[in-house]
Parts: C-alpha cells; structure tokens; sequence
C-alpha cells in the first residue's frame, strides 16, 4: 500500500468508494483494492461526504479567491486627493519629530 503522494482523485471515483465504505466494507480492503495510499483517505473522504454531501468530494479551486471587481468606482476629486496627501505628510512629519526626539534623548 506504498503508492505516490500525489495522485489526484476523480469525483466519480471517490464517490463510488465511500459509498461501498458507507455500505459497510472494510477501509483496508478498499484501499488494497483500488490501491490506495493510505486507508484513512477513505476515512477522511466520507468525513466529507458526510459534512457536504457530494460537494465535499469534488475539486475546490487552489489559490486565493479572487476579490470581486469593484462596481462604480469613480475616480477622486483633486480636493480629496489632496487631503489625503496633506494627512499623510502630517503623519511623515510628527513620525520624523519623534525619531529626531529620540536621537537627541540618547545624546544627552
């Protein structure tokens, strides 16, 4: 029962072994049978059976999910990019007060 890590699975496949498993045959002779990594994948496929249903057994998409696209995002008035800009600067400027404070407290 030493096969490859990596095999990917059909729908259809895993299906039709938990439903043999939930029939009430042994996980060890299904994974011997349909030569199987290891008998707790079928244990693991039927935990999903059970929470989801048959969508739990199909492929999810691998990755992030993809943020939705923004609707009506209108481009900002020269007023609020300048606001932005002049909050930004105030906070630069208290930042660079803070850090010269405390070059001059490790002087002393």
């Amino acid at each position: 029962m030493t096969k490859s890590t990596k095999r990917r699975f059909s729908f259809e496949f895993k299906l039709a072994v938990v439903q043999r498993y939930l029939a009430g045959e042994g996980k060890v002779a299904l994974a011997k049978e349909f030569e199987l990594s290891s008998p707790d994948l079928i244990k693991k496929w039927a935990r999903y059976y059970r929470n989801d249903g048959e969508d739990g057994l199909r492929p999810k998409p691998k990755g992030r999910p993809k943020s939705p696209p923004e609707t009506g995002a209108q481009p900002e008035s020269e007023l609020q990019r300048l606001r932005r800009e002049n909050e930004r600067l105030r906070a630069e400027v208290a930042f660079l007060g803070k850090v010269q404070a405390f070059r001059d407290e490790e002087r002393r």
